[in-house]
């Protein structure tokens, strides 16, 4: 993709759209908006690569029952029409008959710039954006909002600069912060899984990795990973506590939330703990046990097992808070080792690139609205 400048900003752009009708139903499409114009410390960028993340499938599909949609319109200008059910409906409230743009992240160029020196700078210049919107374009930010790319550095490289990599560095953060020494995640064999399991590598810290398939264990296993257990097999449990023991883990950041998973990697990380206790107590372990959700691969109610004592917790985890939580220099700490590493230990793979009418097509909405590990789509507008 190149960096050379338009000779002219067309006056209108495509972008998707989402919306939830009162009636039920969620309306997917590709509006004709105007070209924003940079205030003075903003910056406009020709948006070249757009991941599609998990974190985005809320918004984009409002969790409608995708298995039921429609298509009507041109292949270049879809009508995507899929249901709401009524009890999904009632969370949904704020947003009903609101059109919304889509997509937290992306790269591309920057075309035009307001008059402070620093929007200024970066004209010409790649770089990765965070805000909201990515699915279009064009893109209007603050230029504080822009990562400024190495040059050489494409924005198919870029695109994911934002969510998985200071995602998988705020929990290596907040491990250190609430003084663990080893964590643990689930759905390992992502993209994020992956970029989590370098950076421990890197900074030498103890992770123990849970996957939910032997192909995926092996996976991680040829990247170097010293502990994988995979939530398949028969042996489990065993594993878990084996790995815990070894690793002293003691801090969950699990993508599933759902189903039996988080209490089971409590109880074992009590199991551990009991292992090497010095002398029984009938209340548990003193050695707090914290499990974070961050994720909702499995939408069904969390199922605990108060087989762990008394010193745990349990509760959410989201990026934004966390790093309003680090603050401005920790943040921008995070954004330049992102920058320093992005074709290293932060670098991501895409198995689908898809055009903005190609991201709604059904066979494309059906295939990442299932989360499959392994599987990522990257929106490139500018595909014809």
């Amino acid at each position: 993709m190149s960096d050379a400048l338009p000779t002219e900003i067309p006056p209108t752009m495509r972008q998707i759209r989402t919306l939830v009708t009162a009636e039920g139903q969620l309306q997917l499409s590709i509006a004709t908006i105007d070209t924003p114009t940079p205030a003075a410390n903003e910056i406009l960028v020709r948006i070249e690569a757009a991941p599609i993340n998990p974190s985005d499938l809320g918004l984009l599909l409002g969790m409608a029952d995708v298995t039921k949609a429609t298509s009507s319109g041109p292949a270049d200008d879809p009508l995507v029409i899929a249901p709401v059910s009524s009890a999904v409906m009632a969370g949904l409230a704020a947003r009903v008959g609101e059109s919304m743009a889509v997509g937290n992240e992306g790269a591309g160029v920057v075309v035009a710039a307001g008059e402070t020196p620093e929007a200024q700078a970066l004209v010409g210049k790649t770089v990765a954006i965070i805000g909201g919107a990515t699915y279009g374009e064009y893109r209007c930010v603050p230029a504080m909002m822009a990562m400024e790319l190495r040059p050489g550095t494409t924005a198919e490289q870029g695109a994911s600069c934002f969510v998985n990599p200071l995602t998988a560095q705020g929990m290596t953060e907040t491990m250190r912060m609430e003084q663990h020494t080893g964590l643990v995640h689930t759905a390992a064999a992502s993209n994020l899984g992956q970029m989590l399991n370098r950076l421990c590598i890197a900074d030498g810290v103890q992770l123990v990795n849970i996957v939910r398939k032997p192909e995926q264990a092996a996976l991680l296993r040829d990247q170097g990973a010293a502990y994988v257990c995979d939530s398949s097999a028969a042996t489990f449990l065993d594993d878990l506590t084996q790995a815990l023991m070894a690793t002293g883990a003691t801090i969950a950041f699990d993508a599933i939330g759902g189903g039996v998973l988080a209490g089971q990697i409590l109880g074992c990380m009590e199991a551990a703990a009991n292992a090497t206790a010095a002398e029984y107590s009938r209340y548990g372990s003193t050695v707090h046990k914290q499990l974070y959700i961050y994720g909702g691969l499995d939408r069904s109610p969390t199922v605990l097992n108060r087989n762990f004592g008394m010193a745990w917790g349990i509760g959410g985890w989201l990026l934004t808070p966390f790093l309003g939580k680090l603050g401005l220099e920790g943040m921008l700490r995070l954004r330049k080792r992102v920058v320093d590493e992005i074709d290293t230990t932060f670098s991501s793979t895409y198995t689908d690139r898809v055009s903005l009418a190609g991201a709604l097509s059904l066979e494309a909405i059906t295939s990442y609205a299932k989360q499959a590990t392994g599987q990522k789509f990257l929106i490139v507008p500018t595909m014809p």
